[in-house]
């Protein structure tokens, strides 16, 4: 998510998809890190079977079941898996999992931690899977690819293209409203600073102005378009509510603002049969 408050000019980055690649690349292989340091034991990275947490609000599959039916038979690609707690899961129900990230730094993290070589963890980016025609059960992505590339729609596409007729596509990403606000779990982060319908991205540079870190915005709006655009049938749309007692804060997600408006939007679709 956003990670600087300040404005400056920056590169054009909204149609670059091999530079929105190259950036985020960089970026979570030289944060992946502190970034387990941080958050694996909420992610359930270090378990035996990993975990499904779809978000910071703690919504977890295995109480959901957003994605149907998964045991032995199913196949199952992640979009952005980083270390792989999610793949990992889903392998422990039976799936044969393939888990996809840009960042060999983060899927270097759950190596480990894989089994009997399911999941199969590749490098690969979400704008081009590299998963036949109609192989698989289901494509998902928690809080994986989606916000750091360029044509979202064509990752809709390709959700489209791999699945099966009946397969389930869920992802999860940042709720579209909160681009409209500061990265800022407290008080600053509850007034509105940018346009809703701004989608120039969000760009960090080095000091040769080179990107280091690209997140792209899409509306409530863009996202539903891009899905039926791909072909997909949209089943529903979760706004998860903050938890009650639940204190834990992650980056921008808060109790206060949580209490007040959505951090994340859940959007689960289906491939026509």
């Amino acid at each position: 998510m956003r990670r600087s408050v300040t404005y400056r000019p920056k590169p054009d980055m909204s149609r670059d998809s091999a530079g929105s690649e190259a950036a985020n690349r960089s970026w979570w292989d030289a944060d992946a890190d502190a970034y387990h340091a941080e958050h694996a034991a909420f992610l359930g990275v270090d378990t035996a079977d990993g975990d499904f947490v779809w978000c910071p609000e703690g919504v977890r599959e295995a109480e959901t079941g957003l994605l149907g039916t998964v045991g032995p038979g199913t196949v199952a690609v992640e979009i952005g898996c980083g270390s792989a707690p999610c793949a990992r899961w889903l392998a422990a129900q039976g799936a044969s999992v393939i888990g996809l990230d840009i960042s060999a730094g983060m899927l270097r993290h759950g190596l480990p931690h894989v089994r009997g070589g399911n999941p199969v963890l590749v490098q690969a980016g979400a704008e081009s899977l590299p998963v036949a025609d109609g192989a698989v059960d289901i494509v998902c992505s928690a809080f994986g690819g989606i916000p750091f590339v360029a044509d979202s729609a064509q990752v809709m596409a390709e959700a489209f293209r791999v699945l099966r007729p009946g397969g389930r596509f869920v992802f999860s990403v940042n709720h579209p409203m909160r681009w409209m606000f500061l990265d800022d779990p407290g008080p600053d982060g509850l007034v509105a600073t940018l346009s809703y319908f701004d989608r120039s991205p969000y760009v960090e540079t080095d000091d040769e102005g080179v990107p280091t870190y690209v997140e792209h915005h899409r509306t409530m709006g863009d996202r539903i378009r891009e899905i039926v655009g791909a072909g997909l049938r949209v089943v529903d749309v979760i706004e998860p509510e903050w938890p009650e007692g639940f204190t834990e804060e992650w980056g921008q997600w808060s109790p206060l603002r949580g209490a007040i408006f959505p951090g994340t939007a859940i959007f689960c679709c289906e491939k026509p049969r």
